[in-house]
């Protein structure tokens, strides 16, 4: 099986006293489809102003892309059980340790999906986490990293039919 390819261009030109660790750390994340992505550093990792806050920095973007992954396996597997699911929300968070002497990792990533089925009556209750835990082992992002990544849904919401 050919395998598939993912590009992304990263693009940073200097703006400030390189040489004296004084420079911004704002740079454009673009995308096959032509999106532009302010990204940065975390203000956590370097100080403001040489981060840009308002930017997307590497470590959200990796909790983002586990949290997206996760939801579109959970949708997919939950559309082929006939469920409907008419939302889904998740208040992700990845947590950045020290894993060695200087070294840092994301070493746990905590999903807590918020998912909404369109149903008359609440299904099995074994169902919801059943298909959580099935959606994580086909996340191609979750197969792709070793942080320890939790899932903690919150409550099944239903809405009438």
């Amino acid at each position: 099986m050919a395998g598939h390819y993912y590009t992304a261009q990263i693009e940073w030109a200097v703006d400030g006293d390189y040489a004296g660790n004084a420079y911004s750390r704002g740079h454009i994340w673009r995308f096959d489809g032509g999106l532009e992505v302010p990204a940065s550093s975390s203000p956590t990792v370097v100080p403001l102003p040489h981060s840009i806050e308002a930017a997307v920095d590497p470590e959200e973007a990796f909790v983002a892309a586990i949290s997206s992954c996760h939801m579109m396996s959970f949708l997919d597997l939950a559309r082929r059980a006939n469920f409907v699911v008419s939302s889904y929300r998740d208040n992700a968070y990845g947590e950045l340790s020290r894993v060695a002497r200087g070294k840092m990792a994301i070493t746990k990533v905590v999903l807590r999906p918020e998912v909404t089925l369109v149903a008359s009556e609440e299904p099995d209750p074994t169902w919801l986490t059943d298909l959580h835990e099935k959606a994580h082992e086909v996340c191609f992002i979750a197969n792709s990293v070793n942080c320890e990544i939790k899932i903690e849904p919150e409550p099944l919401r239903l809405v009438a039919p």
